[in-house]
Order: C-alpha cells, then structure tokens, then sequence
C-alpha cells in the first residue's frame, strides 16, 4: 500500500484547522463535515468508505463502507483531488475545541488504533476501519465498545482530541491508568484493558464511573483532557428546561440555587 505523500500545516490554538497541499492528482479523504475550505480546481467526490478498496470491485467498496456503519461512521466518504497544474491546498476543521494529531502511519509500523469519531482525514491510500476488542470486558465496559477504528497504510492521517493533549511513551511492562473516555489512540503494541475501581463508595458517589482503562507499553499512547461526551454531558446539564429556564434563571431562589445545590463548576 502506497499512499499519497501530502504536505500540511495545522494552524491555531484551541480550535484547529489543518491546510493540506496536494500536488496536481494528489487526493486526500475526509469524514463528511470536516472540509472548511479549498482552492479553485480541487474537485470534491463522495465515494464509499475510504477508498482503499477501489481495485476490488463493488462487493469490496460495499465491505469497506459496511465496518464503517460498524464505528457509527457514514457509508461514505469525502475526497479532494487536485485537477490543477499546479499545488493546490484544502483545509479541514476540528468540530470542537481541542488539537489535531498528525499521524504518519510509517512511524507507527503502518497502523495506528483510535476511538470512533477521531478521525478527521488522511491522505489517499490510508485504510480506516475496524479493531475489535478481543476481551469481554473490555468491550462491554471499555467506554469505546467493542469496535474502534483503525488506520492503516504508509501515509499521513489526522485525527482529533478534545481540550489539551497529553502523549505518552509507555516503556514495556508501564502501565498507564486513564477515563475510558479521554484516550484518543495507541500504537499497535499497546496492551487496552478496563479495570474495575472498587470500593463502594468509590463505585457509588466517586463519579468517575466504574472502571477505568489501562494501558500497558511499549508503545505511544494519547489523552484528551476534555472529550466530547464529557462536554456535551455539561450542556446538557445547563441547557433551558421546559419553560425556557436555564437551572437557575428563573427558579425561586435564582442565583442562590447554584450555591446551595453546589453547582460551581462554570
């Protein structure tokens, strides 16, 4: 497997874009969404799954597009190819606050193993799909499920992380104890299990949840401080009930509330 080699340059802080440059037939493919802007003469095509599986035939394209439906991802893809003479850049945008993680695949020995929904995009020739979980409770309580998503191939990919980023070089035998919910992806080597909290009262009004995730070296491992579930949970919590209130606008001891009910968290 040959991908496109493509070039790149991620701008911004706290909400990131990376500005690819394709050079004349370069393709890169992006999850549905994710595109914010290009150059006259890139032409964009929906094609199905990520396609790596174009000499296949149909029933491989299918294939391809079905284990995507399996990560919770759509049947198709995004790609852009430069039809100019001449380098052309496309642009992609991080859906919320946080980094992007370039990924060179050949660094990695050709795989790289992530949460659903991390992946942003990747040059043509890199294979996104699945990595099934090969033990029980990893699957079940694990937080990802069963299935996560997989990139393979020689070329750069791009996935996203919420909040700040933390990498990790486990060295062999570490182990590393971390929210089923901040990892954002490992190397192949890495061990990912689940392990259970204990303590009553950690497992009833500790509010971490519980099990939490280890994951033992050799390999490299990255955190994301703010995963989306965790924010999109405190929206929730502070968006308008019915009646067009918010928790405390409105409500009978108004402000107060937030104070006596220990909401001081914003």
């Amino acid at each position: 497997m040959i991908a496109h080699e493509i070039d790149y340059h991620i701008y911004g802080e706290e909400m990131q874009y990376v500005e690819i440059e394709l050079d004349p037939q370069e393709i890169v493919i992006a999850e549905a969404g994710s595109f914010m802007m290009m150059d006259n003469g890139i032409q964009m095509e929906t094609i199905f799954g990520d396609g790596s599986q174009e000499q296949t035939g149909l029933f491989g394209k299918l294939l391809s597009a079905g284990k995507r439906v399996l990560t919770g991802e759509s049947l198709f893809m995004t790609a852009f190819i430069n039809q100019n003479y001449n380098k052309s850049k496309v642009s992609f945008a991080s859906p919320y606050p946080g980094k992007i993680i370039p990924i060179d695949l050949k660094q990695f020995r050709g795989k790289f193993i992530c949460q659903k929904n991390a992946f942003l995009c990747a040059a043509k020739g890199v294979a996104v799909g699945i990595e099934f979980s090969k033990k029980l409770g990893t699957g079940l309580f694990g937080g990802e499920g069963f299935i996560m998503q997989k990139l393979e191939g020689d070329g750069m990919a791009f996935v996203h992380s919420g909040g700040t980023l933390a990498k990790k070089e486990l060295q062999p035998g570490e182990i590393l104890k971390v929210d089923t919910g901040c990892i954002v992806g490992f190397t192949q080597d890495v061990d990912y299990d689940i392990e259970f909290i204990g303590g009553i009262k950690n497992s009833l009004f500790g509010g971490e949840g519980l099990f939490y995730a280890t994951l033992r070296g050799p390999g490299t491992v990255y955190i994301q401080s703010l995963p989306f579930s965790r924010l999109a949970d405190r929206i929730i919590a502070s968006a308008p009930r019915a009646g067009g209130s918010s928790r405390e606008e409105g409500s009978l001891l108004g402000g107060l509330g937030n104070l006596l009910d220990g909401d001081n968290r914003f």
